[in-house]
Formats: structure tokens, sequence, C-alpha cells
């Protein structure tokens, strides 16, 4: 692998199933020496998700953990957590997600692996916070999205509560860990001083909602659900199609006239209640249903190619099949394979940063089980006799799945 961004980073990585695995994955695909810590008897919990299964692998597993490598610690065990403490002592950052309060009863808390190395930067991600009065409840993606106020603004009927597709709290949390911890990297790199970031899938939904947020600020009024549509600009859309659909996003004036160019209707140009964007919002049943009986005469691809040719943002609505295979996916490198020694060959996501000096690298598959525990020892400077120790008394297991 050549040199990378974050090469030469450390990171120990308690994380399980997806928002602390995708922070690290984030930071891994930039260089980052990232260990993965499992426990014993199944390790992450997302090896077990499925199916699918691709030769008895998690495919969600391979998924997000790609790039690490994996070593087995039981933290039951008094020397596992010792060990923790220890490798520690050579990492520059520390990620978990466990249960608030897990890690401190275990003795391996922010000020416990503070006093072991008082540079390190520890990442907690949970699904409240570290303080509050919700701290010490579980967080998950579907509670968080609700409670954060995605799933009463997702959707076309305000009285049925719809959840965003992906995992949205739990990636959007992972993805402001790792900005967290970058910012907290660079006042290392200028201080050799520490620090604890805090992220929750709560706070991490409600980030996303600036729209509607800025709406409630401004009028008091609670947002509800609009389907496709944009809630400060039309048209800005989904259209019904002969055949399907097509996204339409005339959201400011010069493209709202290159679609009514577009479409033949010169007639929507000239009504007053379409006259600029406000009228637009004010009058957007009118509108939609005006645009709809032109969309529905063509096919979709009938209307992209026109709207090309009228320089009108649009775009068709893929479904995943479709998008990896679409040419300007596959031009920006965004489906990598890679060689897995029991998946076999499997296909990952690409890295969707580009850098032009210090690009990106997927290299290595997601690791089997405890497939790196000896080789990670060795390179922390632990002798044969201290990781004989430690395999002999189930500090640590090597390769489970051999």
């Amino acid at each position: 692998m050549s040199q990378k961004s974050l090469s030469g980073v450390n990171i120990l990585d308690l994380s399980q199933i997806m928002a602390g695995p995708y922070c690290s994955l984030l930071l891994a695909d930039m260089g980052a020496n990232v260990i993965k810590v499992e426990k014993p008897n199944g390790g992450d919990d997302t090896r077990r998700m499925g199916p699918p299964f691709i030769n008895g692998e998690s495919a969600a597993f391979l998924g997000v953990n790609r790039n690490k490598r994996s070593i087995v610690i039981d933290f039951k065990n008094p020397d596992g957590v010792k060990l923790i403490k220890q490798l520690s002592k050579k990492c520059d950052v520390l990620i978990q997600n466990f249960r608030p309060g897990t890690l401190q009863k275990m003795g391996m808390g922010y000020e416990d692996i503070k006093a072991e190395n008082p540079s390190i930067i520890y990442c907690t991600i949970s699904g409240f916070g570290s303080t509050g009065p919700y701290k010490d409840r579980a967080g998950f993606d579907l509670v968080t999205q609700g409670m954060s106020g995605l799933m009463s603004i997702t959707g076309s009927d305000k009285n049925t509560p719809t959840k965003i597709g992906v995992p949205i709290t739990d990636l959007n949390s992972g993805m402001y860990a790792a900005y967290g911890i970058l910012n907290a990297y660079i006042h290392k790199l200028k201080t050799n001083e520490g620090q604890h970031v805090d992220v929750s899938l709560l706070e991490s939904g409600i980030a996303y909602t600036f729209w509607e947020s800025a709406e409630f600020f401004a009028t008091g009024s609670t947002p509800q659900p609009m389907g496709t549509a944009h809630r400060l600009n039309a048209p800005y859309q989904a259209f019904k199609t002969l055949d399907g659909y097509v996204n339409v996003g005339a959201a400011n004036q010069r493209n709202w006239e290159r679609l009514c160019d577009a479409i033949k209707r010169s007639d929507l140009l000239n009504n007053p209640l379409f006259t600029d964007n406000s009228l637009r919002m004010k009058n957007i049943h009118d509108l939609v249903e005006e645009i709809q009986k032109t969309i529905l005469s063509k096919s979709t691809n009938d209307w992209l190619d026109i709207f090309e040719e009228f320089g009108v943002p649009s775009g068709p609505i893929l479904n995943i099949q479709e998008v990896f295979e679409n040419e300007q996916v596959i031009s920006r490198d965004m489906m990598i394979k890679t060689a897995h020694p029991i998946a076999g060959e499997i296909s990952n996501i690409g890295i969707p940063v580009k850098l032009s000096e210090t690009p990106g690298e997927i290299y290595k598959s997601a690791p089997v089980l405890g497939e790196n525990t000896i080789e990670i020892l060795e390179e922390f400077d632990f002798s044969k006799k201290d990781i004989d120790d430690l395999l002999n008394n189930g500090a640590v297991v090597s390769n489970l799945n051999d």
C-alpha cells in the first residue's frame, strides 16, 4: 500500500455493528492502521447478520470492515482488559460504541485509557450522548430516526411514519465521529493533547434537518412529509412518466424557464400563479398537476434526452443493480473487487472522496475473525512467551475460523 494521508495513525477499534465500524472504515480507507478488536465466540455481531451470506461470511460484515485487521480479546478476562490498556499506549485513537457505562465498569472508560495514554483520542458513539437524562439508554437507528424528527418528514403521508431506507443516524454518527476524530487529531499534532470525542445517533440525525429546522425556527410551524418534493423550491421532485418516473430539478428561475421550454408549456411561464418560486411553492398542487399531465405523455428515457438537450437538471430513479451498471458510477470506481480467504472475490462500494495526492485505497477485504491476533501482538512488541501466555489463558484467541 502506497503512502496515504493517514498512514502511521494507529486506531484501536472496539466498536461493532454499524456506526463505529463505518467510522473506522472511513479512516482505514485513507491509510489508518485499524485494529478491529472482537469478542470470542462469534466476534462482531454483524458477522451473524444475514442472509445474504457468501460462503458462510456475512455480506453485511464484509461491506463495512474492509482494510481492517482482527484481533480477538476477551474483555471478561482481566488479562484482556490489561491488554487493551497496553495496546492503547501505542495508539492514537480508540473507538467504542458499547452500551453506555459498559466499558467504564470494566475499567476501560475514557479516564482509564487516558491514564495510560494522555494523548489518546477516545471516541464514544452512543444513542444519546454521554450526558443528559437519556445518556444511559441504548440507542438504535430506528429509534433515533424517530426521535430526531427524520421519520416525521419522510414519505408522502403524514399519517404513516416512514423510515429512511438506509440506517442514516448510524451512518451519519459514524461520519461525524470520523470528522471529530480528525479534528482532535489535528489538535493533537499541535499540542500532543488528546481528548474525548462524544457523538450520538440522536444529534447526528437532528444535524441533517437543516431545511426543516430552519422552517420551524422561522415560522413556528411543524414541517410535514412532502414525498419527493423540495421544502423550499418548486418544481423539484419526481414525476410519473409513461413507463416509470423521472426526477426534475428545476429549482431556480432559469431552470424553471428551461423546463417550460423543454415540455413545450409556454403557458406555464405566463401563468401568474407560477411567476416566481414563492408563487410556485404557494400553488404547488396546481403546478405539479399541470406538469404531471405533460410528463405522462412520454417515457423516462425520452424525457431524459429532452431535458439534457434543454439543460434541465434531471435523472432517472435507479435501483441498486442499475446504480452499479451506470456508466458514471463505473467511471468513478464506485465498485471495487477484493479477494477474501473464505468468501472469494467480493465487491465493495468504492471510496467517494477522491484526493489528488494521497488517494484512499481499498486494498484488503474484511478480516476473518481473529485472523491477525498474533501479528498485531508481535507488532506491538509482545514476546512469544507473552503471546503464548495470553493464548493459553484465553485472554486472546487466534484464527477462530481456521
